[in-house]
């Protein structure tokens, strides 16, 4: 959703153009989390020697627009020619922040924008992500106080609380730190937050802390002004006073090209960068004075073309086609010697064979992926698996044991509604797994054991490539848990030689076939099915047993990013009230590929096709005339798979309908409209 940049050099002169560019770069790597408004704040020119000053520092500059980055950039050029701002000027010291808003508390405006503003001449500013739950108590007591607020935004409490904690120790004669000002801030919030103040009051100074929300600081130490050295851990950060660099951002996309060395900043931290150190307080709301930690770094596993579009089109293109590769990097060292290792679970595996059910939480694709597992995970393990939305799980305060695994599948790591879960599913004792793409994630971190998916870094903001990649992990969990049971190895062998075929390398295992390579040859198939398409205003997608999720994940791309109305519906409640929507103008897509369900999904075909329905059907390789189309019906052939891993083989030509379909009906693939890559609100 929002994404956060901010960016302090110490001692390494930097022009405010430079500045200002970097900031820029930085928010165009948080595009594709979503947004619909941008802004940054940096710093003016001191006012002349012997004139009267507010603050010690320089007056920020802010701008703020609404619409896309290209806006804000052109707004800020304006306003730069037109108020005769030096961007030639040079800096050895400079703080400047910016921010991405995915609007939640009023509508997408220059006013709401981030930073939001404490009020006339700017004395504390803030870039925010999350929702400040109690803000209209906290707003009525500073308009008691006297502020007066100019947005619709929950986030606008916060830079005046700080104003006003500042302003009543300044009158009692008495001075507070940066860092106590934000503690005294911190102590007010309810909610979920990542902030980062700036303030004339403290020149050069950044503060930076979080609860629930991803914020992430990196550090180079610069030497010759233009090649930067990476710290090693935080405890030298506060050693020398050697040059240096400091960035803050809400995304790993947003630092990999500056550093592969970076700190995870834990909930109730509060990161102070002054005079080229960095301070880390435990913020702790029982206890007048924090206490000082020290953090070890993270290595970024992350190049910086993962974040570039290379020769394709758009990001979700060249994700849907990256899917050889990234289910190869999901697999590589775990399937050895016809069995699964998996190291995050190996200490696990005793206690997840006892536990007495399977728990699946999850949100929108990632919820679907665990769906689309829940078949073959009863299968080879034995235990019952229920299925959880994250959000509905929390609303109904759904009964959870000590017995119990509970299994949280997120791409980002960052799902507010599954870290909440997660946070439920610990409190009652059960033993919480995380499946995620995002090292270093929240998710990664709060969790007993888990796996990282490692699909690589996904940017569009319809999950593609990870969704087959959650599916891959899950099957080898499932292996994983069931390699105990004599009885279930004839399958599990199978299911193994069925993964080694999914990847792009042919010589991978055995000189197996490509399968996923083999389906992406659709894409022009799927371009002309989309033409025909384009004039629909709805899609029904009819799947059942292990393709259930593949129709609702077809579906779902399909409302995400062509913005048509579609449903993905269990093949067996078609004759309970779906029936009645189908005629000759409906396209209806139904997943009839070779499983144990294969005879029912025909039987389906034949009702649709009795009451003139508008057929598309996904069948097996050499099965068109097994389902008995007639001359209407579209017919999409996809490889056959292990059945269980089928769901992995169809969804990608779905994947390129909708695709398709977005680019044709003038749509924005990658950034949908209303939608945000990690949703980090409730």
């Amino acid at each position: 959703m929002c994404g956060i940049f901010a960016y302090l050099n110490y001692c390494a002169p930097r022009d405010r153009r430079y500045v200002l560019e970097v900031l820029l770069n930085g928010l165009r790597r948080l595009e594709y989390r979503g947004y619909d408004s941008s802004g940054i704040a940096l710093d003016a020119d001191l006012p002349p020697p012997g004139s009267v000053a507010a603050y010690a520092g320089a007056p920020p500059l802010v701008f703020c627009q609404e619409g896309k980055i290209d806006n804000l950039v052109r707004s800020v050029y304006s306003e730069v020619d037109e108020k005769c701002v030096n961007l030639d000027a040079t800096f050895s010291v400079h703080a400047g922040i910016a921010h991405t808003r995915w609007a939640t508390h009023g509508v997408p405006a220059p006013m709401n924008s981030h930073p939001q503003s404490s009020g006339a001449g700017d004395e504390f500013l803030v870039v925010h992500n999350g929702i400040i739950t109690n803000y209209e108590i906290l707003k009525e007591t500073l308009v008691r106080h006297g502020f007066t607020f100019e947005s619709d935004t929950d986030t606008e409490v916060i830079p005046k609380l700080a104003k006003f904690v500042f302003d009543q120790a300044r009158d009692g004669e008495g001075d507070m730190t940066f860092s106590q000002v934000v503690m005294e801030v911190m102590r007010q919030l309810e909610g979920a937050y990542a902030l980062i103040f700036k303030s004339p009051h403290y020149p050069n100074e950044l503060i930076a802390c979080k609860r629930g929300s991803t914020l992430i600081l990196v550090v180079n130490e610069v030497s010759d002004q233009n090649r930067a050295k990476s710290f090693q851990n935080v405890k030298s950060l506060t050693t020398n006073g050697n040059p240096k660099e400091f960035f803050f951002s809400s995304d790993l996309c947003a630092i990999v090209e500056h550093t592969k060395n970076y700190l995870a900043i834990e909930d109730n931290e509060i990161i102070h960068i002054k005079d080229g150190s960095v301070s880390i307080l435990r913020f702790d709301k029982e206890k007048e004075k924090p206490a000082s930690v020290q953090r070890a770094l993270s290595v970024l596993e992350m190049e910086v073309e993962q974040i570039k579009k290379g020769s394709y089109d758009h990001f979700m293109q060249k994700e849907i086609h990256e899917q050889p590769h990234s289910l190869t990097t999901t697999m590589r060292g775990r399937l050895k010697d016809s069995g699964v290792v998996l190291g995050g679970l190996k200490e696990h595996l005793k206690t997840l064979r006892r536990n007495r059910r399977v728990i699946f939480i999850g949100c929108g694709t990632s919820y679907n992926a665990a769906l689309a597992a829940r078949p073959f995970v009863e299968e080879l393990t034995g235990i019952p698996v229920t299925m959880e939305v994250a959000s509905d799980l929390l609303d109904r305060q759904g009964p959870i044991y000590r017995e119990d695994t509970a299994v949280f599948v997120s791409q980002s790591g960052e799902t507010a509604d599954t870290l909440l879960a997660l946070e439920y599913a610990l409190e009652k004792g059960a033993l919480c797994v995380g499946v995620t793409n995002t090292v270093g994630s929240t998710l990664s971190r709060k969790t007993h054991c888990g796996i990282h998916i490692n699909a690589g870094c996904e940017i569009g903001v319809a999950s593609t490539k990870a969704y087959t990649s959650q599916i891959v992990v899950m099957a080898m969990i499932a292996l994983a848990i069931g390699s105990d049971q004599l009885s279930t190895q004839p399958r599990r062998e199978s299911i193994i030689t069925g993964l080694s075929s999914l990847p792009s390398t042919t010589n991978w295992i055995n000189n197996l076939p490509c399968h996923v390579s083999e389906v992406l040859k659709l894409d022009a198939e799927m371009k002309d099915l989309a033409s025909s398409l384009i004039d629909s205003e709805s899609l029904l997608v009819f799947g059942r047993g292990y393709n259930y999720a593949t129709a609702l994940e077809g579906a779902l791309k399909v409302k995400e990013v062509a913005l048509m109305h579609s449903e993905g519906m269990l093949a067996g409640e078609m004759k309970h009230g779906p029936l009645a929507l189908v005629d000759e103008n409906l396209p209806i897509i139904v997943i009839a590929t070779r499983d144990s369900c294969f005879s029912k999904q025909k039987s389906v075909i034949q009702q649709l096709l009795s009451r003139k329905g508008r057929l598309i059907i996904m069948c097996s390789e050499g099965d068109i005339s097994a389902v008995g189309p007639s001359a209407s019906c579209r017919v999409i052939q996809v490889p056959e798979v292990a059945d269980c891993l089928q769901p992995v083989i169809n969804i990608i030509p779905l994947q390129l309908l909708a695709y398709h379909l977005t680019v044709l009906r003038g749509f924005d693939v990658d950034q949908p409209r209303n939608l945000a890559k990690s949703v980090t609100t409730q």
